[in-house]
């Protein structure tokens, strides 16, 4: 039997790297994927790709700044499949740069509306449905809350995560009685359309071939690669899953071993 055959999973913020990975992943491994992200186009694709006959996935256009859009995701998936058993958080604002000296704090306040209070939101719009069967909440969290990057500045960005990251363990507290799991699953450097992007424009402007800044990065870890979107989705699902039915309130580094903790 598949690791989450029967089982629904919501899934927000599916766009093209993690979050499809993530609904891919679910799919592959027998449940059904609910989509949430704020462009319906992109949630259409996604669907598209990852199940052709739409047997199972469902999406709709959501925002997690917005309470009622969260619960009508929620309500998506009940309706549809009857049941929610996890929801894994891939949604994230993570363009804004920079660190204390220049910040902006109104621009904090929105990276924190959406990496943390969105998170939550979310989470509370699934509770009824997690509670009559209990389940698992997944944040995707990041490296840069617990060890900053040297090449990159995104104080807000960690911050948040490192805010959601602290929330998991009072979640894991308030919701395990009703064998809800909560856990968070850190991402160092990861393969996928944001570190192309970064290899890519750092390889532009210096003159270098990609492979030599590739390789700045990879130089740090234990293993030679970078972990990928997959690697992650792949931790994602398997938290999700029953698996894990004895993991809460843990955070699990996926990151080559770039860092180890």
């Amino acid at each position: 039997m598949s690791l989450l055959t029967g089982k629904t999973v919501v899934v927000s913020g599916v766009g093209a790297g993690l979050g499809h990975q993530v609904a891919a992943a679910v799919v592959r491994d027998g449940g059904n994927a609910v989509l949430g992200a704020r462009t319906e186009a992109n949630l259409a694709k996604s669907a598209a790709e990852i199940d052709p006959d739409g047997a199972h996935t469902a999406h709709r256009a959501t925002d997690i700044r917005d309470e009622a859009q969260c619960e009508a995701l929620a309500a998506l998936a009940r309706e549809r499949f009857g049941r929610i058993d996890a929801v894994v958080h891939v949604a994230a604002m993570d363009g804004y740069f920079g660190g204390l000296a220049d910040a902006d704090f109104v621009s904090w306040q929105q990276v924190i509306d959406v990496n943390l209070l969105g998170s939550l939101r979310m989470t509370r719009a699934c509770l009824p449905a997690l509670k009559a069967c209990g389940g698992s909440v997944v944040f995707i969290g990041t490296q840069s809350s617990v060890a900053a990057p040297t090449q990159v500045r995104q104080a807000a960005y960690a911050a948040s995560k490192g805010a959601l990251t602290s929330a998991m363990y009072s979640l894991a507290r308030e919701l395990g009685p009703h064998r809800i799991r909560v856990n968070t699953v850190l991402p160092g450097w990861m393969w996928g359309p944001p570190v192309q992007a970064y290899v890519q424009f750092t390889a532009q402007t210096e003159g270098v071939p990609e492979a030599d800044v590739r390789q700045r990065l990879t130089g740090r870890m234990a293993l030679p690669d970078l972990a990928t979107d997959g690697d992650v989705a792949d931790a994602a699902v398997f938290l999700a899953s029953d698996r894990a039915r004895a993991i809460t309130g843990q955070s699990l580094l996926v990151n080559a071993g770039e860092l180890m903790r």
